[in-house]
């Protein structure tokens, strides 16, 4: 993106997570935490079954605590994983086993993350990754709908889906976002190395 769509992407990005901070403290963000925890919950129990390891994200600055329902769609069977992910100096991300009450270390981001000398936690590569939205757009290509997302700027995501994707081409990459956030044309539009999401889960469904 550049400056002829208006604001910068940095901006947009500070005004987006100021929402993000007012919206989580209103009077309506339990009841639409709830709606999109439900569709989650969905849609572990319809494709759950094929999915063997999950990686998710330690929630930051008022985004969607996830833990709960992926920690109880892992207890359903002894070969489900979760997965954090660590990043690496590089701007890459590496995802590690995690369970419940596993000890983490803070980024150099003050994220939590698991600590790659932990040899009880293996890296793991991840069938399926749930991604943070501070804010979301799509776009039709030939017919078929792509969403994007804009991040934290560091362009971690992107690095790592792209890697991912060539070793995983059946990898599912779901971001997660609320309706408020979608952002149109005159506001963001991706840049040319933006990784599609293939799925975005907000409380109003499963974005296919």
């Amino acid at each position: 993106m550049d400056d002829m769509h208006g604001n910068s992407p940095k901006t947009l990005r500070q005004d987006l997570l100021k929402q993000r901070k007012e919206f989580a403290a209103g009077q309506t963000y339990a009841q639409v935490q709830d709606r999109l925890i439900a569709n989650l919950n969905q849609f572990l129990v319809k494709d759950g079954n094929s999915l063997q390891t999950i990686a998710l994200y330690w929630p930051i600055q008022d985004e969607l605590d996830l833990r709960p329902a992926l920690i109880a769609w892992a207890n359903q069977s002894p070969r489900r994983r979760l997965a954090l992910p660590y990043a690496r100096s590089d701007k890459h991300l590496d995802f590690y086993e995690w369970q419940d009450g596993d000890v983490l270390i803070p980024s150099q981001y003050g994220v939590p993350e698991p600590s790659p000398k932990n040899l009880l936690r293996p890296a793991i590569t991840p069938d399926c990754i749930l991604i943070p939205c501070v804010g979301w757009s799509s776009s039709s290509v030939n017919g078929k709908i792509h969403y994007w997302r804009l991040g934290y700027g560091g362009g971690y995501f992107d690095r790592t889906l792209a890697d991912l994707r060539q070793k995983n081409p059946k990898l599912i990459c779901i971001g997660i976002g609320f309706d408020w956030q979608r952002l149109n044309d005159a506001k963001w539009a991706a840049q040319t190395h933006d990784e599609p999401l293939d799925l975005l889960l907000t409380e109003s469904g499963l974005l296919p």
